[in-house]
């Protein structure tokens, strides 16, 4: 793994604690808790959110109207949201097993636990969910993706790219030919050894 790799691992690796310790503190500040996938408030904060809850009229007079009219067409990306949930769903059970790549498990990329707080009206609600049903579609794909190029292209490109995916800083150098070739099965066996139920940190082990 080059420098820069190791760099990258560590600075990953740190920015998962960072955003371990935010979370536990946003559980302290506001005073819920979690027990099995589920968020539990105190009666006092609940009661707190239902007074805070603005009613469904009140909210659509306070809105834009190009808010409103636009809305449509918003909730319109659920057909190419759902029909390319279902397509990569398809195409890494029957694919990733062909190639013994650990399937990606697609619960982990929802969470929709917005919608159950209380302060929400059901217009709120609906937006809530609909924006974690999509971003975690995009989550999903994003890493079904990355696998699917770590087994058959592990290439850096040539000029940086915003946004790389967190197992690009793995990959061979543009260029390396050598490297290339020396690494193409190693990077593959690392994703077969990779559990389906492997934490994302597992995914910057070191390759060689």
């Amino acid at each position: 793994m080059s420098r820069y790799a190791q760099r990258m691992a560590e600075y990953l690796r740190q920015a998962e604690q960072a955003l371990s310790r935010d979370v536990a503190e946003q559980q302290r500040r506001w005073h819920y808790e979690v027990h099995r996938g589920r968020q539990w408030f105190d009666a006092d904060r609940r009661a707190a959110h239902r007074r805070l809850k603005q009613g469904i009229p009140a909210y659509l007079r306070g809105a834009n109207v190009w808010s409103i009219v636009t809305a449509p067409v918003i909730y319109s990306l659920l057909i190419p949201l759902v029909a390319v949930d279902l397509w990569v769903t398809a195409y890494q059970w029957t694919c990733f097993p062909v190639y013994a790549v650990p399937r990606v498990p697609r619960r982990r990329y929802w969470r929709l636990d917005r919608a159950k707080l209380q302060y929400l009206n059901g217009i709120e609600r609906a937006n809530c969910i609909f924006c974690g049903y999509a971003n975690g579609v995009i989550a999903y794909v994003r890493e079904v993706a990355a696998r699917t190029e770590q087994y058959w292209c592990p290439i850096k490109h040539a000029t940086r790219i915003p946004g790389p995916h967190d197992r690009y800083h793995l990959f061979v150098d543009y260029g390396d030919a050598g490297g290339y070739r020396r690494r193409l099965i190693p990077l593959r066996r690392a994703l077969n050894r990779e559990p389906a139920h492997a934490q994302d940190s597992a995914r910057r082990r070191r390759v060689s």
